[in-house]
């Protein structure tokens, strides 16, 4: 195909050249975003509890009046996002929250926003920039971030406490809305259970949800000790420091949430030996009964029957983040499959519950 011999009409070519410019400037929808997160321009609206005209929402962001129309463009662009619509009375038109926005409120129990400092940080914007160098290289980087920085994300995260904690936060931030939709959609995966492990828990914010949820249930998190160092549990739930590559406690069920796209095929087949590992050896136990199983929370990029392209797009965006983040992957169920069975595991089910997630129950 070449436009210049005219094989292809004016309008594919002009098609073709919008497509180009709103991919190279689809970073500015981010951007957009995280500015109005950084001026509180949510919570303004939600505390004005009502629709919020533009004068209005400028003498609550104190922003000069000579600046409003820049204001409004930024809006306009952001209700094109659906992460506000315009209300419009016999006045002026008004502003109000759409459920996107409502996760962007700083306080509410499901705020998101602490993801926008982690994923908009250079530190993790940076290794984007190392993509193409990374893939041509004969160095040995695990990663583009690690040829970014000289240090793996993990190694930088227990040296830097200001990275750490945009980790923690972000998790947090996801683990909250995860769990509330485990605990009131999914409860009965949990119910029967005595012993769960939560492998790479963090500060355990869904291993305390579930504890609560189940007071006869023990539950333990399992992380490095840069992250569960000076934790204390209760008296259902425990913080192990640990590697899960060289053992995990023995459990009748053993959690991963979000774990397994950090790690390449060979490494995620290591842990989940080591998964099997922890619920046979508890079955040993006959004192103690259970489900023996593992369950997976993860992306499956190929789950939906039926076309979706938002939701493919957002996994494939997730892939390539994952890749130049820590050499993970996210995964097909062909690609799942071979890892449970590399693993010794006989059989699994895959349920798509938590919208791009999907909960994945694996047996030995």
């Amino acid at each position: 195909m070449a436009f210049e011999n005219g094989e292809v009409s004016k309008e594919q070519l002009l098609h073709a050249q919008a497509h180009v410019w709103n991919h190279l400037f689809s970073f500015i929808n981010s951007m957009s975003l995280k500015c109005a997160i950084e001026l509180g321009i949510p919570d303004i609206i939600h505390n004005h509890a009502k629709p919020i005209s533009l004068s209005q929402l400028l003498d609550a962001l104190q922003i000069p009046k000579v600046k409003s129309h820049f204001v409004y463009r930024l809006m306009r662009m952001l209700i094109h996002s659906e992460f506000f619509v315009k209300v419009s009375d016999d006045e002026e038109e008004r502003y109000w929250l759409t459920p996107a926005s409502c996760l962007f409120l700083r306080n509410a129990p499901l705020t998101v926003t602490p993801l926008v400092p982690l994923i908009l940080d250079p530190i993790f914007t940076t290794p984007f920039d190392h993509l193409s160098e990374w893939l041509a290289s004969e160095h040995n980087y695990l990663s583009p971030f690690e040829m970014a920085h000289g240090r793996k994300l993990f190694e930088l995260a227990g040296q830097e406490l200001r990275v750490n904690e945009l980790l923690n936060e972000a998790m947090c931030s996801d683990a909250r809305i995860l769990t509330h939709v485990l605990l009131r959609e999914h409860r009965q995966v949990l119910e029967g259970m005595k012993l769960l492990v939560d492998v790479g828990g963090g500060i355990g914010t869904t291993a305390k949800a579930i504890a609560d949820a189940f007071p006869d249930m023990k539950c333990i998190v399992l992380d490095l000790p840069h992250v569960v160092g000076g934790l204390e549990g209760t008296n259902n739930l425990t913080y192990v420091a640990g590697d899960m590559f060289e053992t995990i406690p023995s459990a009748d069920t053993v959690f991963l949430k979000w774990i397994l796209h950090d790690w390449n095929d060979e490494d995620c087949v290591k842990i989940l030996k080591k998964c099997k590992e922890a619920i046979d050896d508890n079955c040993k136990d006959k004192l103690r009964g259970g489900c023996r199983k593992v369950m997976i929370i993860d992306m499956v990029v190929d789950v939906y029957e039926t076309d979706n392209n938002k939701a493919m797009e957002t996994h494939l965006l997730f892939d390539i983040a994952m890749m130049s983040y820590i050499n993970g992957k996210e995964r097909t169920k062909k690609e799942w499959a071979k890892l449970f069975f590399d693993a010794g595991f006989t059989s699994y089910n895959i349920t798509p519950a938590f919208g791009l997630r999907s909960l994945i129950q694996l047996y030995p």
